[in-house]
């Protein structure tokens, strides 16, 4: 298999490029080391790289997701008034 770019994986496993990219500058997930190809800074992922992507990315804690689920164990049920 080819080494593929950033978006093209991101592409492959079905989130978004801008997703992905933030995954890595926070380091939530392994990278290749970016290369210069004609003056422009990109990542090559090869299968391998791929792989360890498809562990790490369900163990991921997503913000959005974690919060809301915090906050709905915080709020106590309320009663109904019948």
């Amino acid at each position: 298999m080819p080494k593929l770019s950033t978006e093209q994986v991101a592409k492959l496993l079905g989130i978004g490029k801008s997703s992905l990219s933030r995954y890595i500058l926070a380091g939530k997930v392994p990278a290749p080391p970016e290369t210069m190809a004609g003056g422009i800074r990109l990542r090559l992922w090869s299968e391998k790289d791929i792989e360890r992507l498809r562990e790490v990315l369900p163990k991921i804690a997503n913000g959005r997701k974690i919060r809301y689920q915090k906050k709905a164990k915080k709020q106590p049920k309320r009663k109904s008034k019948r």
